[in-house]
């Protein structure tokens, strides 16, 4: 696949794995679009990559999903690469009966249902293209459950397997379909430092 000349919708693109995309796919020449939650984020990597196009949107909220397919394919029809990459890391004691139904399943509404949701949105345009992808990140995690992040274990397990039947749906489509397993990253590393907590075994 050429990125050159790709343009490339980044979710979650404001601060780690995401800025990294951010950053190789502007040396590759792509076009970049980042979306984010937080717009003052969004402001500030648009300040360090003046080229890329923001949209403030939520993984979790269908109707920025809906709003977001609708701006980005209006503006950049050209679209063919959609990198998931929007994610929500807690670290959950699961006796603790202070978190309420809604609260609980916020990983999964994230990781896992922002995912899905995203590609189904998507998948009707990128399927028009000649030659397009989507990228899902994934988690070593998703191989061996983490204790102190049930819920986020339970999300990237989910993912792996949602993108696994995904790529076989696919197959015979124009549209490529990876899973993204990186490795550990200083974010989630000194979080849980902070919290006493030792991630050597782990990876995000």
């Amino acid at each position: 696949m050429e990125l050159k000349n790709s343009t490339v919708l980044i979710t979650g693109g404001t601060s780690g794995i995401g800025l990294e995309f951010v950053k190789q796919l502007s040396e590759q020449g792509a076009t970049i679009i980042v979306t984010g939650r937080n717009l003052n984020a969004l402001n500030e990597t648009k300040k360090k990559f003046s080229h890329v196009h923001t949209f403030q949107s939520d993984v979790s909220n269908p109707k920025d999903i809906e709003q977001l397919y609708k701006h980005v394919t209006q503006q950049f029809p050209d679209l063919n690469i959609i990198i998931n990459n929007a994610g929500l890391m807690r670290l959950i004691d699961l006796q603790d009966t202070s978190l309420d139904l809604e609260n609980i399943n916020r990983e999964i509404t994230t990781n896992l249902s922002g995912t899905i949701q995203m590609v189904h949105q998507f998948l009707p345009h990128l399927i028009t293209k000649k030659s397009a992808a989507i990228v899902n990140v994934s988690s070593g995690i998703a191989f061996m459950s983490y204790s102190s992040a049930p819920i986020y274990s339970a999300a990237k397990a989910g993912v792996r397997a949602y993108t696994q039947a995904l790529r076989l749906q696919l197959e015979h489509t124009n549209v490529k379909v990876f899973e993204m397993i990186p490795p550990g990253v200083n974010t989630i590393a000194v979080r849980l430092r902070k919290k006493g907590i030792n991630l050597s075994d782990a990876k995000d």
